[in-house]
């Protein structure tokens, strides 16, 4: 009961900050592996986010590890001072991908998927009476900010329902070493149907300035060849229609690639251009710097640790939205401004 009250007094604290200024800030990340130094946290504090949101790999699984041993690995990632810390000041919120899901890659066939549900859920401090707990999988929303100053951050899972991918493994000509591609699988479905209608039904929602849409996997980018929608292309299709149908002022955001980059899409019927601001990770990234083929990509690619920063200016009354590829000491790799519309 303690805990619970500790919680809702932060989520109540955290609501009014945002409601009592012009400017809301949200900050997110992805793959922190709990073994590794806990160096960014330090660095969001240092923002006063009203809300952190995790991306997914929020702990990193043994392949096919059950429930007893994430509990493990989420309390170990809980009890880091410095993330203590940034719960006595900001609200929580997020979704899993693979590595805390339980499986690399894993999709809907992972038998301990119903098992590795519950660690999450308390990890991420959803009260027992939050839909999350009755419906299969972790889909989830959260809002902060009132009247126009309304957030929703919608909370996709990309794994419990996501159909197969086609992984090929090859050896490079050049580098003599061993690599893998996923082939697209034309019919497969990232979301199944019951959470397709739900963020259908999200979407819906009245008095809502801008929408987050946290997706674990890339949702834009269309050409490299790891984990992204663009392996399901009528899921991404379908995923960009209702996007379109909502008439919302959307933001995308992912991780999953231990990357940071801006990808943008200029689709037919959206007002504006549609961004996925990808963060990706806290605590590791590549060996190596590469040049990596996106067609949508603006801005550079990013191969350090990093964190998303969100800043939305609401003086205008349409938000005005600063976004912030950041790292250790301070440093900012990249950022992009988005002027969405007034909603009608």
């Amino acid at each position: 009961m303690k805990l619970f009250i500790a919680l809702l007094g932060i989520l109540l604290s955290s609501l009014a900050a945002a409601q009592s200024s012009n400017e809301t800030i949200i900050a997110f990340g992805s793959c922190d592996d709990e073994e590794k130094p806990q160096e960014m946290w330090k660095e969001i504090i240092t923002q006063k986010p009203s809300l952190w949101i995790w991306g997914g790999d929020n702990v990193y699984a043994n392949d096919g590890e059950g429930s007893t041993g994430l509990k493990k690995r989420y309390d170990k990632q809980k009890s880091n001072p410095d993330y203590q810390q940034l719960l006595k000041n900001c609200a929580v919120t997020g979704t899993w991908d693979d590595h805390d899901y339980g499986t690399n890659d894993g999709g809907r066939f992972f038998p301990r998927k119903e098992e590795n549900k519950k660690p999450l859920l308390d990890f991420l401090g959803f009260e027992k009476t939050n839909p999350v707990w009755t419906h299969a999988g972790v889909y989830n929303s959260a809002t902060i900010g009132s009247g126009h100053q309304k957030i929703k951050i919608i909370n996709l899972d990309t794994r419990t329902f996501r159909d197969t991918t086609y992984k090929v493994y090859s050896v490079d000509s050049i580098t003599k070493k061993q690599t893998h591609q996923f082939y697209c699988n034309q019919t497969g479905d990232v979301l199944g149907e019951e959470q397709w209608h739900w963020l259908e039904d999200e979407l819906k929602t009245s008095e809502t300035g801008l929408f987050i849409i946290n997706s674990s996997i890339q949702a834009i980018a269309e050409d490299h060849r790891f984990e992204k929608w663009a392996n399901f292309p009528l899921a991404r299709k379908r995923l960009l229609n209702l996007i379109t149908s909502s008439q919302k002022n959307v933001l995308i955001i992912s991780g999953d690639r231990h990357i940071a980059e801006f990808s943008q899409l200029e689709h037919p019927g959206v007002a504006y251009p549609l961004v996925d601001f990808t963060s990706s990770g806290l605590t590791h990234t590549w060996s190596e710097v590469w040049e990596e083929k996106n067609r949508h990509r603006i801005g550079e690619l990013v191969i350090q640790k990093t964190y998303g920063l969100i800043k939305v200016d609401w003086s205008s009354g349409a938000p005005k939205v600063l976004l912030q590829s950041r790292g250790l000491k301070g440093a900012v790799y990249g950022e992009h401004k988005i002027l969405f519309p007034i909603e009608k």
